[in-house]
């Protein structure tokens, strides 16, 4: 069943005022949550589980910051739509 694990990366820039702070990063704790597949949020070659909360409070995610998204598993997919919706709606702040 590994050769069915899928490996998606995506680039996002963050456009919410305050960047990547506690409840931004609670969201995507939440939404990583609901997958198997493993989530990674990079920036500057530093990488972290988007399954951790104060991971994703060390990344520097601050307004115009350049994040990767990588996503490991067999929903994968669906795991990145997710982390994009969040992405592309300024995780709900404005």
């Amino acid at each position: 069943m590994a050769g069915d694990k899928k490996t998606v990366f995506r680039e996002f820039t963050v456009l919410n005022k305050y960047g990547i702070h506690a409840r931004p990063a609670a969201l995507l704790v939440k939404a990583a949550g609901k997958f198997s597949s493993e989530i990674f949020i990079g920036r500057k070659g530093m990488e972290v589980s988007a399954k951790s909360i104060m991971g994703l409070l060390t990344i520097e995610g601050h307004h115009g910051a350049r994040i990767t998204v990588r996503v490991v598993g067999l929903d994968a997919e669906e795991a990145l739509a997710a982390i994009a919706a969040l992405f592309e709606n300024k995780f709900f702040e404005e």
